[in-house]
């Protein structure tokens, strides 16, 4: 990018200074490092999560900023909660969820309170304190499920493959419904695997990359399922641009917009790059366990090209180097996100 283009994003994002900003699911993984970037632009800092055991919510991860942010433990379903934080907000990123999607098949209620029901109970909040606020609603590419045809842009058919998926798909609708029928300025982002210090490592509720990373630095055997499929993981870092850039863009208003990584890899040379990166390390293959099987969808390649051109937006983290930043975390704090018991 030129240093032209750059100035003009800058510029773009001086629009936080001063201003209130309201993160759901703000002490996870990305909404803490939302937080971290938005405090070095200038910006009031609210954020809302529940911090459930089982979801990415960790103190850990605002142990850098906790005087810079205001952290309120509330649900997203808390209606009274969410439009006491939503008044005179200028930028609301949507960040809360249930990302799990074996958990969304064993628990389908919950998954559907949050990922949909809270969803269209935030927005009623929204229309009814705060009309003019802007909007990031975090997406996903798991609601276009197994793909018809490869790279996956916006105009492909929508047929999650796991309830998960069609709580997030409604989630995303009611979001861009408010925009068409309300004038309220919303957007989706249709992530891929986004990863990085500061992501859930106990188990494989986030992805799988969180339980990978934890093996190879207990210096124990990770699985590797299948191995064949292609995926795209995106740095956190650059996650969390592409939300800055969506929310001060007005040409996003109303749209739901795919957001990749870079490269795609295997399955099998993702898990061979990170026992590069670390070091040592050692995986086996397996068969897909029946119950993640029915709900794999095989390779995934995102083709984002929409987004990048109507904000100059690009991820510039490697997948080395994201590697090697999120296993230096680790170890430097691995006791604050595994529990032994």
């Amino acid at each position: 990018m030129g240093t032209g283009a750059e100035s003009g994003q800058n510029k773009r994002l001086a629009a936080y200074s001063g201003a209130r900003v309201l993160i759901t699911g703000g002490a996870g993984l990305i909404g803490s490092a939302l937080a971290r970037r938005l405090a070095g632009l200038g910006a009031e800092i609210l954020l809302l999560d529940s911090m459930v055991p089982e979801a990415g919510g960790n103190p850990a991860n605002l142990a850098d900023i906790r005087e810079q942010v205001r952290l309120n433990i509330a649900d997203i379903r808390d209606t009274a909660a969410l439009r006491h934080l939503l008044r005179d907000c200028d930028f609301l990123f949507n960040l809360a969820g249930q990302t799990s999607h074996l958990d969304s098949m064993q628990a389908p209620e919950y998954d559907l309170a949050v990922n949909c029901t809270a969803q269209l109970q935030l927005l009623e909040a929204c229309r009814a304190v705060a009309p003019r606020v802007s909007i990031v609603h975090a997406g996903t590419r798991q609601i276009y499920g197994r793909p018809v045809y490869l790279p996956v842009d916006e105009k492909h058919p929508l047929r999650p493959v796991d309830i998960n998926g069609v709580n997030k798909m409604a989630g995303e609708a009611y979001h861009l419904l408010f925009h068409d029928v309300y004038g309220i300025e919303t957007r989706s982002l249709r992530l891929t695997n986004v990863y990085g210090p500061g992501m859930r490592i106990q188990d494989a509720r986030q992805n799988f990359l969180g339980i990978w990373l934890r093996r190879v630095l207990e210096g124990a055997e990770f699985e590797l399922w299948g191995g064949e499929q292609r995926r795209e993981l995106l740095f956190v870092e650059d996650a969390v641009e592409a939300f800055l850039h969506a929310a001060v863009s007005r040409e996003t208003a109303g749209l739901a917009l795919n957001v990749g990584g870079g490269e795609p890899y295997s399955l099998l040379a993702l898990a061979e790059t990170l026992v590069r990166v670390n070091g040592c390390g050692e995986f086996v293959r397996r068969e897909f366990p029946d119950e993640r099987k029915r709900i794999d969808i095989g390779d995934f390649i995102t083709d984002d090209t929409r987004f990048r051109e109507v904000t100059g937006w690009a991820p510039y983290i490697g997948l080395d180097a994201g590697l090697w930043r999120s296993l230096d975390y680790y170890r430097r704090h691995f006791d604050e996100y595994v529990s032994r018991t």
